[in-house]
């Protein structure tokens, strides 16, 4: 009889699996049912977000890419909404059952080296309170679920590797997910990074596996590929120079970063860290694909982090590793005592969230954007104020044109130049065929009218009052187009499509309706 040879320990924890104890799996049942109910509820009682109205557009104009992101986000908003309709609970759906989803990769991928520590791990990833609070959908849940299920599926094509089983399989599928990743947002490419290291210092006889990886990877990045090339590469334009223009060094960026971290993680997980320090280093050397996933993108967020604000959400898609290490350095015994002190964290959060619920909107009215606060809570009440018969409503910034859009059940534009962020309807919105037409702009703050004298022939402004903000509205007699289109069209020309002359280009929206052609003369 051929016996296999052992396992060994390099990167995969050899521990023979073991039988959940039931208070483990009841534990289990009951803090995934308990956050999403909670997720539940928060998606359906906070109105949506600037960026969740803008998400939630695309899905409305489906396509295989947009101006500053892939799609991915877009198709599971258009899931969902095929599936329950537009209401703000089924928008959000996707981000509800994210960590349901994270969960079932953390157990998929590391039950079959010891189910009692994988299911350790999913159960103190569900108490992070970022999980019970965060029901907002953004182009990081599907970057999310993918790259745990890509490192998920490459630590089971691993673990058959380490025991002679080959495991290619398992390898086609991590790179598929990751290719699903990168469809997802551009931050994909770190986890490929972070399986370079990963083989290189780990797992360097299997090397050539990351050439497998990304074979099966490809199609992903060829679809974004394409779309750039049908769309003025807007997306390599915004993430590699317009939104970095005037990026400057500055420490308290990195100390900000270093204190955020320290929050997602929780003063209860850093002081069991800093107890077992000696166990978590050795779990880094055991589980060296979870903490390369982990550790890897942190510190490329770190380097970039004195020169840029890195925000909560970028590292939410490498944040699900730290369990693993975690399950796997604590004593078992020791992690009970770890969940009663999250879920102590948890329970504390939770608390500020009821009393936040209960206070009426304007409690907030002394802070300095309460009008931001109005415009995403009473964006139905505003809408219904400044809609007349035969007017088009229109809004000077995209998280506003998008919120206010998803209150009227039609899309709003952006008039003038906006910003840097989120121009899709520079793709999407062909103004001239707005021309002669009266046009009402909506504004948060008060405007100045001799912005707006150029393109109409009469403009008056109009105030209104909601919940104690003051909002305006821009009201334009007979549109010029032409007029827009020297005075405003031009210098988004100028500013955003800029693309440098060795790119190659099959098409560009903005530039043929522009210019009559795929590039235009600046």
């Amino acid at each position: 009889m051929r016996v296999k040879p052992p396992v060994p320990a390099t990167s995969i924890d050899a521990a023979a699996p073991a039988s959940l104890s039931p208070a483990l799996v009841r534990a289990l049942w009951l803090l995934g049912l308990a956050s999403l109910a909670w997720r539940a509820w928060v998606s359906a009682a906070l109105p949506l977000t600037g960026d969740e109205a803008l998400f939630y557009w695309w899905s409305r104009f489906l396509d295989y890419g947009y101006y500053d992101h892939p799609p991915m986000v877009a198709w599971w908003i258009a899931a969902a909404r095929t599936l329950f309709g537009d209401a703000t609970w089924a928008v959000r759906l996707p981000a509800v059952l994210l960590p349901l989803g994270v969960g079932g990769a953390l157990w998929w991928g590391w039950a079959p080296v010891d189910r009692q520590r994988a299911a350790w791990a999913v159960l103190l990833y569900w108490l992070a309170p970022v999980n019970w609070l965060n029901a907002l959908v953004a182009t990081d849940t599907p970057l999310i679920f993918w790259a745990a299920w890509s490192v998920a599926a490459l630590a089971r094509a691993e673990r058959a590797a380490q025991g002679g089983q080959g495991g290619l399989v398992a390898c086609a599928l991590s790179g598929a997910f990751l290719g699903a990743a990168f469809l997802s947002k551009y931050f994909a490419v770190l986890m490929g990074v972070a399986y370079a290291v990963y083989f290189l210092v780990w797992a360097r006889p299997r090397a050539w596996r990351l050439l497998w990886i990304a074979l099966f990877a490809m199609p992903g990045v060829a679809v974004n590929v394409v779309w750039n090339l049908n769309h003025c590469w807007t997306n390599i334009m915004f993430n590699l120079f317009n939104r970095n223009e005037g990026a400057t060094g500055d420490w308290h960026l990195l100390l900000t970063y270093v204190l955020m971290m320290a929050y997602l993680v929780s003063p209860v997980l850093l002081w069991q860290l800093w107890r077992h320090r000696q166990a978590f280093a050795g779990a880094v050397r055991r589980q060296g694909l979870a903490a390369c996933a982990l550790l890897v993108p942190l510190l490329c967020f770190g380097l970039m982090a004195y020169s840029k604000e890195i925000g909560l959400h970028w590292v939410m898609g490498f944040f699900p590793f730290l369990f693993v290490l975690v399950a796997w350095a604590l004593p078992l015994q020791a992690q009970p005592r770890l969940a009663r002190g999250l879920a102590i964290w948890l329970g504390v959060h939770l608390l500020v969230c009821v009393v936040l619920a209960v206070l009426p909107l304007k409690t907030w009215q002394h802070m300095k954007y309460y009008h931001r606060l109005v415009e995403a809570a009473r964006s139905h009440e505003m809408v219904r104020q400044a809609q007349a018969p035969g007017v088009v409503l229109m809004s000077n910034a995209y998280s506003s044109s998008s919120i206010f859009g998803y209150a009227a059940g039609q899309h709003v534009p952006v008039f003038g130049l906006g910003g840097v962020h989120a121009r899709q309807d520079d793709l999407t919105v062909d103004y001239a065929r707005f021309d002669g037409q009266h046009i009402r702009v909506i504004t948060t703050r008060e405007p100045r009218l001799s912005d707006y004298r150029p393109y109409f022939d009469q403009v008056k402004l109009l105030s209104y009052q909601q919940d104690g903000a003051t909002f305006y509205v821009v009201d334009g007699q007979h549109f010029r187009f032409a007029a827009y289109r020297d005075g405003v069209l031009a210098e988004i020309n100028r500013r955003y499509y800029r693309f440098p002359d060795w790119l190659p280009v099959w098409h560009c929206t903005f530039c043929e309706r522009y210019c009559g052609a795929a590039r235009c003369t600046h």
